[in-house]
């Protein structure tokens, strides 16, 4: 018999959400607050309506994916590149505008802290995504400086 050391335990940090005080009812008020005034707009209403005919699957995998970012849940099974790129005519303003709704009802919704957790998050997925959709559509963005061999 070999006498081996005790596995090692190693304690992970809380994740960032729990940091900023972010519960399930929370994502659940965001993510609900949200769609309601995505659905009303009158610029991004029309795209999300002519994609998705039944909300409720649509809200329930929204509340996994951002459990999933600010809570580490592992909870969404999704791909949302593809589910994007499908979307005719999706372009940085509606991004942008996406953005501006979701900044404003965060923040009307959540503590400080958490509001700036979810805003982050959601600067960094936009921007993800925007970059799959260009690169999808075989749009690439500008080099900054050209690229030397040494």
């Amino acid at each position: 018999m070999i006498d081996r050391p005790p596995p090692r335990i190693v304690e992970r940090p809380p994740a960032p959400g729990v940091l900023a005080g972010v519960d399930e009812a929370m994502i659940v008020r965001l993510v609900h607050g949200f769609y309601e005034r995505i659905r009303a707009d009158a610029v991004l209403g029309p795209i999300f309506s002519s994609q998705i005919s039944d909300w409720e699957p649509h809200l329930a995998k929204m509340v996994d994916f951002w459990s999933s970012v600010v809570l580490m849940t592992k909870r969404y099974d999704g791909r949302p590149v593809p589910a994007h790129v499908k979307i005719p005519g999706l372009d940085r303003e509606h991004f942008t505008h996406w953005l501006k709704i979701f900044e404003t009802t965060a923040r009307e919704l959540c503590p400080p802290a958490a509001a700036e957790l979810f805003i982050d998050r959601a600067h960094r997925i936009a921007q993800s995504l925007q970059l799959s959709l260009d690169f999808h559509r075989g749009v690439l963005p500008p080099l900054k400086a050209p690229i030397r061999a040494g």
